[in-house]
């Protein structure tokens, strides 16, 4: 997609600090980072939203941000006491590239970074309404079934 901004990357017509690639997907370096060794993960085709990605791309991403979380806790070259991993959605959810990417945000207990919850958080709903919601998903899993990449059976959690 020639308007994409990670698809140009990909392609090589924009630069890009790489830190790892594969046939599927590829990371570099967040050039806005919340915090040094900000990174992201991204499919090499094109995809908008995470459900239009395949199982297998979605699963070697988080393979990927497995190894680099191992990596950055583990003496990279940036401070990291922790990770975040972060990936947004939909424009309303935050995703500012339309393409899917994965965030590894290293985190110090003194980076100032962190997320804003709504006024509602602090209020828990009851546990009918819990299970009300929990039954309307299960029901959509199965009216989906394989169209969800993976096998719709399963068991409620009891």
């Amino acid at each position: 997609m020639a308007t994409c901004t990670f698809c140009r990357i990909i392609a090589g017509e924009s630069p890009a600090s790489f830190v790892y690639e594969d046939d599927l997907v590829c990371a570099f370096l967040d050039i806005q980072p919340v915090q040094p060794g900000h990174l992201l993960i991204v499919p090499r085709k094109h995809a908008t939203s995470l459900c239009q990605l395949s199982t297998e791309k979605g699963e070697r991403m988080m393979a990927v941000a497995q190894r680099f979380v191992r990596v950055l806790r583990e003496g990279a070259a940036v401070p990291c006491e922790g990770v975040n991993l972060f990936l947004a959605d939909g424009n309303v959810a935050g995703q500012e590239v339309p393409h899917v990417h994965l965030h590894v945000i290293p985190r110090t207990s003194t980076d100032g970074f962190g997320l804003r919850f709504g006024a509602a958080y602090g209020t828990r709903p009851d546990r009918t309404e819990l299970d009300r919601i929990a039954d309307a998903v299960r029901e959509r899993v199965q009216q989906l079934g394989d169209r969800l990449g993976a096998s719709a059976e399963g068991t409620p959690h009891d």
